[in-house]
């Protein structure tokens, strides 16, 4: 990875690279606890302890993708925390789509999708008032293990084998990051919970199982907060606060 080129175009972000982390999610943190200012990136060529989603873990094997975690200072309230997931997510699907041409789908609560394949995750900690955004892209990866909750594809996968470069990705998913900050600080939550709903098959009208339950039902919309509303088969709706969703046959 050509560090010095990202640096050189995104001047705004510090950026800590490391050629092997445990998590890079884990040194943002420390690095927002010591005070690191909004925007600041850590980035690695490998992790050997990627964190996914309820403590599971994120494949993260050398050079093949970008594992990234970014310090966002957005004060949002704990009851809004969701919001923060959805703007990495519109940010990561921005990205991809500008950088590649590839349309993306964003599943709530945290996964960027080609079709019906996972290209991306999301993980965001609220620690005070600072978020900690963590990015793993599929870029290079030629496949992936068949025991996997989803179905998993990479970018070099969806476009005929051609390897890519990671550099310009990353510069767009900065850039995308910070335009769709200020979206929040200039329309609010309500601009966010708006281009998710555009951007995501998942947001309304989509049948799904919920993971924890097992229960069906509609998905109906977002709530303020950035929450699934889902009108289940026993016609009432519940926001689901925890969790996801996957497609119902």
């Amino acid at each position: 990875m050509d560090i010095e080129t990202i640096r050189a175009l995104r001047t705004a972000n510090p950026i800590h690279f490391f050629e092997s982390i445990g998590s890079t999610m884990t040194e943002a943190a420390s690095l927002a606890e010591a005070g690191a200012p909004h925007g600041t990136v850590v980035l690695a060529e490998e992790q050997s302890a990627g964190i996914g989603r309820l403590g599971r873990s994120w494949l993260s094997p050398a050079g093949a993708g970008i594992y990234c975690s970014i310090v966002l200072r957005l004060k949002l309230a704990p009851a809004s925390a969701p919001i923060a997931s959805l703007l990495v997510g519109l940010a990561a699907a921005d990205a991809i789509q500008k950088t590649t041409n590839l349309l993306c789908d964003l599943r709530w609560p945290n996964d960027v999708l080609i079709g019906e394949r996972k290209v991306a995750g999301i993980l965001t900690q609220l620690i005070n008032d600072c978020v900690i955004a963590g990015i793993g892209i599929n870029v290079n990866q030629l496949g992936f293990p068949r025991d996997l909750r989803t179905a998993a594809t990479s970018l070099r996968m969806e476009l005929n084998g051609r390897e890519q470069a990671r550099e310009p990705l990353i510069v767009q998913l900065l850039e995308s990051m910070e335009s769709f900050c200020d979206k929040l600080w200039s329309e609010g939550a309500k601009g966010i919970l708006l281009a998710f709903s555009a951007a995501s098959s998942y947001a309304r009208h989509r049948r799904v199982i919920v993971e924890d339950s097992g229960a069906h039902g509609t998905t109906t919309g977002l709530d303020e907060n950035g929450f699934l509303l889902i009108r289940f088969d026993d016609g009432k709706t519940q926001r689901l606060a925890t969790g996801g969703v996957r497609p119902a046959p």
